[in-house]
């Protein structure tokens, strides 16, 4: 934990110092630079993935148990399995093995673990089904690491592992392939059994060949590009009319207009697709030649392949540039276009210039413009399938390597949320446009990713919208992903994704027999059985915004009778705060006043009341909530105008998300003349202001005193000794630029009912 001692860095390199109370736009602008400046709008990165004996289980973890590997090992054989993952810096991480059999594990060359029969998983007599996970914390250093499985068999014909990354929610690893001859792919590499052990653990990155055993899984002949019935007849049952899309680049090197030459055997029709047209290249089996004028840069060429007498597919024996290059006037350049043939996606791990998808039935559409984003799977009946290599059982698959860009979770959802309200206060339109990439690049991919998680046992990509199992996963993030959709423009997948995570809340997520929604299943042991303050805010506003975009006041009284049925739960009446959690299993609050966990109720009830319609049945009752907890967290602000982690202890850190929630919550009262004593909770929210920029916001923007994720306990010193705070946490980031936004809005209101000779607020 970071220790605490009065502000978190020298006041002269605070916010204070150079901006801040009266300059609000400003810190809000620094602080959403500094966020999209670290974090950058990539991409996913495609990667080869090999048709294996060894897949991901959906807890994230690599299987390698006896019944996918080898089902006939003997004992005194071994197997060994070989992967490697990187780091950008050296650090402690925990992964999770389970020994169904014995097991060593190695760590760049080193060994980190050994079971002898009394050390698996499970005991010497477990079963191998009941076998518990071990948790082992490895030490990865900068770069590459690299691991090894050795696996044996004991006397009962124990065999296998499965190995992996502790958490499948939160940002799950890929292990990749480790030799030269697979740079780039994900997946391990396995060896079949062998009578003795290896002389030498692999401990980096080398040929295959340079370890004196042969890997698995066997690598196809990747020069056979556009052999069609090499790619699909042993997999698919093709008849005449079937076809399928060879893509790839023409990549023009020269400054003007190229004149490119492509000839080559059609085995079957071949169509050609460029730029928005389709002509014939070959009607039927035989040579074919093509020309085309390619602009400077890389432009898509599709070939469509339709299944002939003789087969389908082709061949490409030559291509070039011919003549001199064509200057975008028409009039012919001086110097002879340099010209290419280039994979149209940078696809780790692929071997060659096309990628293919099909195949499609006779009556399937026959433009492949749709798929070009490589964001949709192709259907045509029962049948559904992605792009792949031209080597059979190597697929192309999109992974999610960026540390924040895309990811779909609910500190995101709100930091997000901040980003996009900045972006209209500031008038900048370019941080409304990263904001709605950041949510299309989840909702745009949230179909695929449903069918990578079927396909290959974990999605590579929106892990946890993919697999929704919690609140969590699903409702925070969601609710600005709808407010994007509505302000910024349509978002691709959205609609159906957010009709999803309606129906999880709706009808999916565990409820106390009274309706109240509570985690049967937490993410651990300790959180089974419990409910918990920060669900209303993973369920409250999505169902407001849901109610909106569909017309349906169905889940907006839902959301308030949630609420509600959290403070008969939750709320502590002779403090005026909550409790954060309730035990189902013991039947009584932990009585603990943790910030945060209070923040979320109180961000919550302020979002509900700004939905809800004055007449509604619940309407009252809420709002009589709402400033019951209004006064309860006024009577606890600190000295310096922050919260404190522990809001009954003002020895505990000032924590600098539950002081935005709260200021937030006030200034949207004032503002919405929620609240009978408006002065006062204005000069609260002000003063949390003033405090955040002078403790807890820096010159550069960052953010300070922000909780990181927590669990719970019933004891206040957890949150005060155990849970310390992150530097830049997004559970705090989006937030403090709402309590800005919000107090801002605020003052200029009160500033503009003043009479003119008044001065400023």
């Amino acid at each position: 934990m970071r220790s605490y001692s009065g502000a978190y860095f020298d006041r002269h390199e605070s916010m204070a110092a150079v901006a801040g109370f009266h300059d609000v736009p400003h810190v809000l602008e620094t602080i959403a630079q500094r966020y999209v400046g670290q974090h950058p709008a990539h991409g996913p990165v495609y990667r080869v993935t090999r048709e294996s004996a060894i897949r991901k289980l959906p807890n994230h973890l690599y299987d390698m148990s006896a019944s996918s590997l080898f089902s006939g090992m003997r004992q005194g054989q071994f197997v060994y399995a070989w992967a490697k993952i990187w780091a950008d810096e050296a650090h402690e991480f925990i992964f999770h093995l389970r020994c169904l059999g014995p097991v060593r594990l190695y760590h760049n060359g080193g060994k980190q673990f050994g079971s002898a029969a009394e050390e698996t998983s499970g005991g010497e007599d477990a079963p191998a089904e009941e076998a518990q996970p071990i948790k082992r914390k490895i030490k990865l250093a900068q770069g590459w690491n690299h691991f090894v499985l050795e696996l044996g068999m004991d006397a009962e014909g124990r065999f296998g592992a499965q190995f992996g990354t502790g958490s499948r929610k939160n940002k799950p690893l890929h292990f990749l392939a480790p030799s030269e001859e697979r740079d780039g792919e994900e997946g391990w590499l396995f060896t079949s059994p062998l009578e003795e052990r290896l002389e030498s653990i692999p401990a980096d990155y080398r040929s295959e060949s340079a370890t004196g055993v042969r890997w698995l899984p066997e690598t196809g002949d990747a020069g056979r590009e556009g052999e069609l019935a090499v790619l699909y007849e042993s997999r698919y049952e093709a008849f005449p009319g079937y076809f399928a899309f060879a893509w790839t680049s023409v990549d023009n090197g020269s400054a003007g207009y190229a004149r490119v030459r492509l000839s080559g055997t059609a085995h079957g029709p071949v169509y050609v697709q460029w730029q928005g047209e389709e002509r014939v290249a070959a009607d039927g089996a035989g040579s074919f030649v093509i020309e085309l004028d390619a602009a400077p840069g890389r432009s898509d060429l599709i070939f469509r392949c339709v299944y002939g007498p003789q087969g389908w597919g082709f061949a490409i024996e030559a291509f070039e540039a011919v003549g001199a290059g064509i200057e975008a006037s028409g009039t012919a350049g001086t110097q002879r276009a340099k010209a290419r043939l280039d994979a149209p996606k940078r696809v780790a791990g692929l071997n060659g210039s096309w990628l293919y998808l099909g195949p499609f039935g006779p009556d399937a559409e026959g433009d492949a413009r749709p798929y070009l984003a490589m964001d949709t799977v192709a259907a045509d009946g029962d049948r559904s399938f992605y792009w792949t290599t031209g080597e059979p059982g190597a697929y192309v698959r999109p992974f999610l390597e960026n540390e924040l860009f895309g990811r779909w979770n609910y500190p995101l959802g709100v930091t997000m949320f901040g980003l996009l309200e900045t972006s209209s206060l500031l008038g900048r339109s370019d941080l409304a446009d990263y904001v709605a990439r950041h949510a299309e690049f989840a909702t745009s991919m949230y179909d695929y990713s449903l069918w990578d998680r079927r396909r290959f046992g974990a999605a590579g990509l929106n892990n946890q919208l993919s697999d929704i199992d919690s609140l969590d996963d699903c409702g925070s993030f969601g609710a600005l992903a709808i407010l994007a959709g509505e302000r910024v423009r349509p978002l691709k997948g959205l609609r159906q994704a957010s009709d999803d995570i309606a129906g999880y809340i709706m009808d999916e997520q565990d409820r106390m027999e009274d309706g109240a929604l509570y985690r049967r299943i937490g993410v651990s042991p300790s959180m089974h059985n419990t409910m918990w303050c920060d669900d209303m805010y993973m369920s409250v506003p999505f169902l407001c915004r849901y109610a909106a975009l569909t017309n349906d006041c169905r889940y907006v009284d839902e959301a308030a009778r949630q609420l509600l049925l959290y403070r008969d739960y939750l709320y502590m009446p002779e403090q005026r705060i909550m409790s954060h959690v309730y035990d189902v299993s013991r039947r009584e609050p932990s009585r603990t006043a943790w910030g945060r966990g209070n923040g979320w109720i109180f961000f919550s009830l302020a979002t509900l009341l700004d939905a809800l319609p004055k007449e509604h049945i619940d309407y009252a009752p809420i709002l009589a909530f709402y400033r019951e907890l209004a006064e309860g967290y006024s009577r606890l602000q600190g000295e310096h105008g922050l919260w404190h982690q522990v809001l009954t202890d003002p020895e505990s850190y000032e924590e600098a998300s539950c002081t935005s929630m709260f200021m937030y919550g006030f200034a949207l009262g004032v503002r919405h003349g929620w609240l009978e004593q408006p002065e006062t909770y204005a000069a609260a929210a002000k003063a949390g202001w003033q405090g955040l920029c002078e403790r807890a916001i820096d010159k550069q923007g960052n953010l300070y005193g922000v909780c990181k994720g927590s669990s719970w306990s019933y004891r206040h010193a957890y949150y005060k000794h155990e849970l310390g705070w992150n530097l830049n946490d997004t559970h705090g980031i989006g937030i403090v630029l709402l309590a800005g936004i919000e107090t801002y809005r605020m003052m200029q209101q009160k500033q503009s009912r003043l009479p003119a000779d008044d001065g400023p607020a």
